[in-house]
Parts: C-alpha cells; structure tokens; sequence
C-alpha cells in the first residue's frame, strides 16, 4: 500500500486524477451562487458596493500563464454579457508601462491560482496605487491576493498538486462568467430570461464536462500515433482561440514539445509556412459561425501535408470528409452553449497533452524548471 498513491486514488498522476475532478472543482464553484428563480448571481464575499461597480466604464483582466488564458475567455464574457471594454494584460507587463487607470471607473481584475504570483501581485498594487476598484479570482483563502484586493471571487477547485493547472483552470472560468452575469445583474445589462438561459448552461455544465471526459480512450490512442512529432500547431477561433493557445502551452509544459498556438484566421500571416507532414494540426472546430471558416483553414494545411487532430463538437457530415482516418484523427465532444464551450473543449487538450508526455516518459506531475506558484520576478 503506497500512502502516495491512495492521494492520487488509483490515478497514475495527479495530473490526471485532477483532470478528472474538473466537473467537481465545477460544481463547487457554482454551489450556492446561482438561482434560477430569480436569475440571479450571488457573490458574498465580493463586497464592494454595486454603485461602485455601476461606475465602471472599463474592465483591466491581469495574469500570468494558465491564468492569461482564462482572462482571454473572461473578455468574451464581460464585453458580450456586462457590455464594457475589457483589456487583457500580462502582469509582468502591466507593472512596468505606468498604465493609465481613471479611478473610479476602471475595474481591475487579477486571476492567480495561488494568491501569490509576484508579478500579478505587483500588477494589482501599481492599478490600485492609481485608483483602480479590484477583483481577485483566486483558489486560495488568506493569499496575498485576496487580502490586497477590494474584493474576491473564489474557485473552489481544491489542491491542485500538478504543476501543470488543470482543474483550476476549470473553475476559473466558470468563476468569471459567474462575475460577468453578476457584474451584469448590477448594471441591467442583461435581460431576466438571458440570464436565465446562462444560468441554466451553467448548471448542465458538471455534466457536460463528465461527458467530455470520455473522450479520453480517443486521446490515448492519437497520444500514441503524434508523440514522437517534434512541432505541433493549435489553431482556434472566437471564444475559443484561448484554448488554442491553453492546449499548447500544456503540451510545451509537460511534454518538451514546441508548440504555438494561433487565431485561425492568421494562419496565413505566417505559420502556415512551417507546415508539413511533421507538423501536426490541432484544431478546435465548433458548430456555429466560425465552422465553415475553420473547415477551410484545416483543407489548407492538409494541401500542405499536415495531418489533422480536430475536436468539434458538431455533427455534419462533412466534418468526415476533413478527416482521413489514415492521417488524421477526429475527437468529438458535447455540445455546449457558445460561451462554454472554452471550457468543454480544453478536456480532451488537456488529456492530449498529458497522454503524449506519458508516452515520452516525462514527468507529468512535475515538469522540468516549473513551479506550481511563480512568487519570485
């Protein structure tokens, strides 16, 4: 009996086991903040007035790695739900440009797994020295984050022991939509039957992710046919491209493969120069506005020779014929409403990602030169 392994509970890593925690770490983070009669999104511990938060006229998104990933999605939230400008920065770049915050009207909110990240916490203090209201969203009680901010959203994802973030990543994003439809609520940007309708998304979420996570069969065996590729390309669009560039960066990080995430649309403005049969494409391909465009682009790089590992979660027939079974590999997952579909679609990356680097003999849980929390510059 290994004390070890019955923390992981019969997983191999706790990559893995976390990977699979993600509809709980979901759930959890949902428990108690929504009501469906009324629509309604409750947020105790944020405490700041909402004729503050009326005042806002701007949204700053701050973070490092993983964490930078979720605030891209978090822009398609607030603009689309709250209907204010939102920018996104690094927190290591934030803290040295002297960035222009008009007080009272610019909200700054920093994500941080930890509480603790250094440049994210230097990032928070430089927008709150000139007058910024600030949100954390964070997974840890007492951090430093959320002692310093105005006010926090919490993730309820539990220890996370892989360096790599997985299910944290998870319950961030359902954290900002939870702040998007709250931030909403305030504001009356959104009408009761809207936001009933997230809401409800919201609640099926747990579920959907349960049903994406079957996919992990399909992921081990293309695991088994790309690991020995030396390059990868991840291509995404919309909402959706974030995840693009999540999926590549859990590759890079526990595999020791390159790979570069990229808009679909500017797959011309360069990257498609370096494909060819030892490029593999990961494509993220949706149903909705952006399927046609994002078929177009995978016939692009299969004239060029690169074989294709295409996620949707679309059911036309025509996906088959974008596909050589040969060559190529297809994995579906559920379908989802738009705005969540980030979230279901980063499962089957994430289970890629970790599928190749066990493969590739590495050390999952804890990658070479990385750590869990960055807290030195």
């Amino acid at each position: 009996w290994d004390p070890v392994m019955a923390e992981k509970a019969g997983y191999k890593h706790f990559m893995l086991k976390e990977i699979f925690e993600q509809p709980w770490a979901a759930q959890e983070t949902l428990l108690g903040r929504a009501s469906l009669e009324p629509a309604q999104v409750f947020l105790g511990e944020l405490e700041i007035p909402e004729t503050r938060l009326r005042a806002i006229e701007r949204i700053v998104i701050l973070a490092c790695g993983t964490s930078w990933h979720a605030a891209l999605v978090g822009k398609f939230l607030m603009e689309q739900l709250v209907g204010v400008p939102v920018e996104i920065d690094y927190g290591s770049e934030y803290r040295y440009r002297d960035p222009i915050v008009t007080p009272t009207t610019t909200l700054v909110v920093v994500i941080t797994q930890s509480g603790e990240t250094a440049d994210t916490l230097a990032a928070l203090r430089e927008a709150r020295n000139k007058g910024a209201t600030s949100i954390a969203i964070c997974n840890v009680v007492g951090s430093m984050a959320t002692r310093e901010a105005d006010g926090t959203v919490y993730t309820h994802a539990g220890p996370e022991i892989g360096v790599a973030a997985t299910k944290t990543f998870t319950a961030q994003l359902v954290a900002l939509h939870l702040l998007a439809l709250y931030l909403a609520h305030v504001r009356h940007t959104l009408a009761p039957d809207a936001a009933r309708e997230h809401l409800e998304g919201l609640n099926h979420l747990p579920r959907l992710i349960r049903q994406a996570l079957k996919c992990d069969t399909a992921t081990q065996q293309i695991a088994r046919r790309f690991y020995g590729h030396r390059n990868f390309l991840y291509l995404g669009r919309g909402i959706n491209y974030p995840i693009a560039l999540e999926g590549a960066l859990k590759l890079k990080e526990i595999s020791y493969i390159h790979a570069e995430g990229y808009p679909a649309g500017e797959m011309k403005h360069g990257p498609i120069a370096l494909i060819d049969e030892q490029m593999p494409v990961v494509a993220l391909l949706p149903s909705g506005q952006a399927f046609e465009k994002m078929a177009s682009n995978l016939q692009q790089a299969k004239a060029r020779g690169g074989a294709i590992i295409a996620v949707t979660n679309d059911t036309r027939e025509d996906i088959a014929q974008l596909i050589d079974p040969a060559r190529d590999a297809l994995i579906t997952i559920p379908s989802s409403p738009p705005l969540l579909t980030p979230i279901v679609m980063v499962i089957p990356l994430q289970l890629l990602a970790y599928h190749i680097a066990v493969r590739r003999g590495c050390d999952v849980d804890q990658p070479r030169n990385l750590a869990k929390s960055v807290t030195v510059e």
